[in-house]
């Protein structure tokens, strides 16, 4: 039987917000155990919330960003469950009037100038509160309780279930982490808990309408295991099927050092959790100065901007999608082109996407710690585009600019590394190659091309490779086919 993956994702991404969403205590990430919980996030008898007006923009930021239905009323509501690391004895979140609903983001699906474009629905996005953390390290056989998280404010972002593989799934996850980045409504980092995405993973036959039962896999804080574990837990579904076991609907725990998924208790639903609207907080009224107070100050948006960067620049889909997949990127990108002009739009395109981006990779660095310029690079692509370096020489100016500073023009002349383009000077050098490899040349005459190639690069290897090599091309072949 063929088998049809169904997956949604929730993802809780923490706004940056300086305090927490009902209380004025710090959200900073790494302070000692409960230093940031005051009074309200302990839920000391008497206290009372206060909302967070930074909180309601950033998430009304977010609802423009991806044009979704702002409610003008919305509710908050008590979410009520017993766990140790929340001491109210419920959460504070949204439920029926969510501050956001609707919307869609868009992905890119496939490979290079394959790749195809896929919009992904949202069902909502709504504010509310976190919770503690439970520590279970270094207690002598107990669990502690960090309250630090506790009241940290969040914009959970729950998606229809479009997506029919874990590679799209990826995708999502990282055009809605891009896209919270761009517009700062949250830092995106992963490895502090800022992004966290929940997947509900599912599968259904083949051209059956009805969806499967689902499995949510909970706390996934990185794409690559989020990727693992779908794959997972697709596999496993799959094989209970088949075995004859159904599907039972649980939340599951993915560990990366298995690689496998484990439940960790029965999937609730929401009558479980006795939503009711909490009389501590008055209803969110939203008016239309302070929306377009807000749609004032969003940035241009990835989506617009890769469309931009085709019209104008004449990239690929795909140029442009890898180009304003951070905003950093972007940024150096247009202020790259800028100097090296329009023209040379794709030439910096492909600097950025393979020596720049190669070079931060092995460095485990992101776009904000480039340690050149864009007038750097921009000289750079100048340099090759008037003939001075080849692509090889390039790279080695590129290298020095990367290391050492500096720069390209003082690094050329201290370097000696300008590409020879004198064709007397290179027909010299040809003539003596083509001396030393008679057979070469014999072989070419005589219908094998291979040997063509392998005398220009005795010629690029003699003149250290700085001979120009499409006039080394050139004027080899007239030589070769003259006779000379």
């Amino acid at each position: 039987m063929q088998w049809e993956t169904v997956i949604g994702l929730e993802v809780h991404t923490q706004l940056t917000t300086q305090s927490k969403i009902f209380s004025g205590a710090s959200i900073a990430f790494g302070a000692a155990p409960n230093t940031q919980a005051c009074q309200v996030d302990l839920a000391l008898p008497g206290v009372l919330p206060v909302l967070n007006k930074g909180a309601v923009e950033r998430a009304i930021k977010f609802g423009l960003a991806i044009g979704a239905r702002l409610n003008r009323t919305n509710v908050f509501a008590r979410k009520n469950y017993f766990y140790p690391d929340l001491p109210k004895g419920y959460q504070i979140s949204q439920f029926e009037l969510p501050i956001v609903e609707g919307g869609s983001i868009d992905i890119q699906v496939g490979e290079g100038d394959k790749a195809e474009t896929k919009t992904i629905r949202l069902t909502r996005a709504h504010l509310e509160e976190d919770a503690g953390k439970s520590l279970h390290e270094d207690f002598h056989g107990m669990t502690g309780i960090d309250l630090n998280r506790a009241g940290t404010p969040l914009l959970e972002i729950v998606s229809e279930p479009d997506m029919r593989s874990a590679k799209e799934a990826v995708a999502y996850a990282k055009a809605l982490h891009t896209l919270v980045t761009w517009i700062g409504t949250c830092d995106g980092n992963m490895q502090e808990g800022s992004f966290r995405v929940d997947a509900n993973v599912s599968v259904r036959p083949v051209g059956q309408k009805e969806f499967g039962t689902r499995r949510e896999i909970k706390n996934l804080n990185s794409f690559r295991f989020l990727e693992q574990a779908i794959n997972y837990e697709v596999r496993w579904q799959i094989e209970q099927i088949e075995d004859g076991h159904k599907i039972q609907q649980a939340t599951v725990l993915f560990d990366p050092d298995t690689g496998e998924t484990r439940m960790m208790r029965s999937k609730e639903d929401a009558h479980d959790y006795r939503y009711f609207p909490d009389p501590d907080l008055l209803p969110v009224k939203l008016d239309e100065a302070w929306i377009d107070q807000v749609r004032a100050g969003l940035p241009e948006l990835p989506g617009a901007m890769r469309e931009r960067f085709q019209r104008d620049y004449g990239l690929t889909a795909y140029d442009a999608a890898s180009l304003t997949s951070q905003r950093e990127m972007a940024r150096f990108f247009m202020d790259t082109v800028a100097l090296a002009g329009d023209g040379q739009a794709k030439t910096v395109a492909n600097w950025l996407q393979g020596e720049v981006s190669a070079s931060l990779n092995r460095a485990e660095k992101d776009v904000s710690a480039i340690p050149i310029t864009p007038g750097q690079l921009a000289g750079l692509v100048k340099r090759i585009a008037d003939g001075t370096l080849s692509n090889k020489l390039a790279k080695q100016v590129f290298e020095a600019m990367w290391n050492e500073g500096g720069e390209p023009d003082a690094i050329i002349e201290a370097k000696g590394l300008k590409q020879m383009s004198d064709s007397g000077e290179i027909e010299r050098i040809i003539d003596e190659v083509m001396a030393a490899n008679a057979k070469s040349v014999e072989e070419f005459r005589s219908g094998k091309e291979k040997a063509f190639n392998a005398l220009v690069g005795q010629v690029m290897k003699a003149s250290r490779g700085k001979a120009n090599p499409a006039q080394v091309n050139d004027l080899l072949r007239a030589k070769l086919n003259g006779g000379a």
